[in-house]
């Protein structure tokens, strides 16, 4: 059974212990029943429920089913809205207009999913040293715990800025409503030191029920991104090349064929380093899992018959032009990425050239499954966190037009190209005469990584968000490279003061 199989009465588990009691004397009688902090985190059964549950927010509304693919893409060049018209998703048009209140849902549930995943990693790694259970399996929760961790705070300090450091649970309601804004340079100086203590504990790779955990290349890998994003570029380089190396001794590579890495039947494969687990038939009409809901957002809205996707595509998060135009000819990706006018879907149905909400008739394929058991926002299809062709990437950018800088970018080329991966090919490969070769590789990744959850915050790590997104019309400001803190959190705590602007 995979990770994403057993997520949901973990995350419950953990809710239970983290809820508040009753004040009331005459009713503070403790259960003899239910699952509290004193009687749980006794074994080591205990040890890998509570360290599953750690991963439940992930695929929950503020995470990957929902608010990052608005901040990602919709935010960014990639994408606009799109959908039913001047009324449907309101939430989503503030954000792709930059007129983003402070009580935006999609923000708001960004900020307390990440912060309800970090206090579950902050019980694991608090309670679970003190159980006796081997201590290879310990140490390999505490690594899940410390990566886990670390990704929730990478997207919080980059959607937020300064954002509240804490790394053991609060004692009392009144602590946690006291925190105040850590700055921005000490939340990346633990997100470091998390990963790096990860490395040391966790296995390069899992088998058989483990499959989707966070793994020693996730964090190495994870780690050479955030060096990337703190313009650390040695550091960046060094381990993104060691990520390469271990993960080639652990048998992974490139897929050839790009599609590869957004099939059912190849999920958690050899190009995966990390993937948020999605499971369907367990819900319906929720943004907060198991299942996806990407299939029915992103997909074609309503045409055909029956429709491309079982109950109707809603037409979110509609491809830029500009986007379309940057695949060259020949290149694989566009097809794997893209729906185009012309395009057949698994029934024989036809993608128009026009659709409601979509001028330009192009879609998203990379998350649409082709089943019909698949609705309801109920997709199985795992969301790609960090794949080794991105670590190649950001060895590219880290070590610039060098041969191994060049090397690295051109496997990713060539890859795209349908040329085999270790072999020069003149059509394709960057060379040290390229021009802004700085500028090739961020639009490679553009390519390459296309609604994936990055172009937003690759535009603010390379200072280009402001201007890029003036040239899309959109009404932004410079205060808007920063999310708002959720008005909701003010409200419980007035020592989290306001991004400037908002």
């Amino acid at each position: 059974m995979l990770l994403s199989k057993r997520l949901g009465s973990a995350g419950l588990l953990l809710g239970l212990l983290t809820s508040a009691g009753c004040t009331k004397e005459y009713l503070n009688i403790q259960p003899t029943d239910a699952v509290t902090a004193s009687n749980f985190y006794k074994t080591q059964t205990d040890a890998l429920q509570a360290t599953t549950a750690a991963y439940s927010q992930l695929y929950q509304n503020g995470m990957f089913n929902y608010s990052l693919w608005a901040i990602g893409d919709v935010m960014s060049d990639n994408s606009y809205l799109g959908g039913g018209g001047a009324a449907d998703g309101i939430e989503f048009q503030q954000l792709d207009n930059y007129n983003i209140p402070t009580t935006n849902p999609l923000t708001t549930s960004h900020w307390q999913r990440a912060y309800l995943g970090i206090g579950q990693a902050n019980q694991v790694l608090l309670r679970v040293p003190g159980i006796d259970m081997d201590a290879t399996l310990k140490n390999r929760c505490l690594g899940e715990a410390e990566f886990l961790r670390a990704l929730y705070y990478f997207y919080l300090v980059r959607g937020f800025g300064d954002v509240p450091l804490v790394l053991t649970p609060a004692a009392t309601a009144a602590e946690a409503a006291a925190l105040t804004r850590t700055p921005a340079a000490q939340v990346y100086d633990q997100i470091i030191k998390d990963l790096q203590d990860a490395i040391t504990k966790l296995p390069a790779t899992y088998a058989g029920e483990d499959l989707g955990r966070a793994s020693k290349l996730a964090a190495r890998g994870l780690l050479a991104k955030v060096y990337l994003t703190r313009k650390d570029l040695p550091n960046a380089a060094t381990q993104a090349r060691t990520t390469i190396a271990e993960a080639t001794a652990a048998g992974k590579a490139l897929w050839p064929n790009f599609a590869n890495n957004f099939k059912v039947e190849f999920e958690n494969g050899q190009e995966s380093l990390f993937e948020v687990q999605f499971k369907n038939g367990l819900s319906n009409y929720s943004t907060d899992g198991p299942g996806s809901v990407m299939n029915e957002f992103w997909g074609a809205r309503f045409f055909g018959s029956p429709y491309v996707v079982a109950s109707g595509g809603y037409g979110f998060n509609v491809p830029e032009k500009d986007l379309v135009a940057g695949y060259a000819a020949g290149d694989t990706r566009r097809a794997a990425t893209l729906f185009a006018p012309g395009d057949l879907y698994p029934d024989g149905q036809v993608q128009p050239t026009s659709l409601v909400g979509n001028p330009n008739g192009y879609s998203i394929r990379k998350q649409y499954v082709g089943r019909t058991d698949v609705n309801n926002w109920d997709s199985p299809l795992n969301f790609p966190v960090l794949r080794l062709a991105e670590v190649y990437l950001i060895l590219a950018e880290a070590t610039g037009p060098t041969s191994e800088g060049l090397e690295a970018i051109n496997k990713v080329r060539r890859r795209a190209f349908g040329l085999p991966i270790n072999t020069p090919a003149a059509a394709v490969d960057y060379t040290a005469a390229t021009p802004n070769f700085t500028a090739a590789v961020i639009q490679e990744r553009r390519l390459e990584l296309a609604f994936e959850d990055d172009r937003w915050y690759d535009l603010k790590r390379t200072g280009t968000l402001v201007d890029v997104m003036r040239a899309q019309g959109k009404s932004i400001q410079k205060f808007n490279e920063l999310l708002p803190i959720p008005q909701a959190e003010i409200n419980v705590n007035p020592n989290l003061k306001q991004n400037d602007g908002y």
